[in-house]
């Protein structure tokens, strides 16, 4: 733990969100296992809110051959949003912005976002994401203030496949009812999924991968 110690106050808190992702990512094996999506390639997790927590916790795990995707292709092809404001090679704020049928409005959610590899064996990529400055709203889309913290992983398994594992608590904002949120999570956060390789399989086709 000395060794990760730093006078530099940005690579003091890279390394706490990264030791508070895995400990999230670590307690989702107990947490309570709900269905399963896309055919049963998307298993969902829950866990109740508890003390401090802003809002309950919800998780994913997918696993997936070379066909979808290679360790490094997932690494390569993590997520565009819209960047904002870059503070080192491994930390950078970007904000998110969602659409929702009428009458809810758009949702914006901008987060400082920590990504990490470890190229131990196994290789594992993990991404944590925590609601960003407030001073930067002025860069955000329009829409109603949100806000969300997510952990994911990026596991290479000893087959070569790679386990895909996010886990996330929010809120929306605005007038949408706790119940509405909650009960619609597991389904959105694990549509997440084959939205990704569709577009992943896009560009990889196009070359651009």
């Amino acid at each position: 733990m000395l060794s990760q110690l730093s006078i530099d106050p940005n690579s003091l808190l890279r390394n706490l969100f990264l030791a508070l992702g895995r400990q999230v990512l670590e307690s989702t094996e107990s947490w309570k296992v709900g269905k399963t999506f896309s055919k049963g390639t998307v298993q969902a997790l829950s866990r109740a809110k508890g003390p401090g927590d802003g809002a309950p916790w919800h998780c994913r795990i997918s696993k997936h051959t070379t066909e979808d995707a290679t360790f490094d292709e997932f690494v390569s092809a993590i997520k565009k949003v819209t960047l904002v404001k870059r503070i080192s090679e491994t930390q950078s704020i970007w904000t998110m912005y969602y659409t929702f049928p009428p009458p809810v409005s758009p949702r914006v959610f901008t987060v400082l976002q920590t990504i990490h590899f470890y190229e131990s064996t196994p290789r594992i990529g993990l991404v944590v994401s925590i609601p960003g400055d407030e001073d930067l709203a002025k860069l955000e889309e329009k829409g109603t203030k949100g806000r969300y913290v997510s952990v994911e992983r990026l596991l290479e398994l000893d087959d070569g496949t790679v386990e895909w594992r996010m886990a996330t608590s929010s809120t929306p904002g605005g007038s949408i009812p706790n119940f509405i949120t909650e009960s619609s999570m597991p389904g959105q956060i694990s549509a997440d999924v084959p939205h990704f390789l569709k577009w992943f399989h896009t560009i990889r086709n196009q070359g651009t991968a």
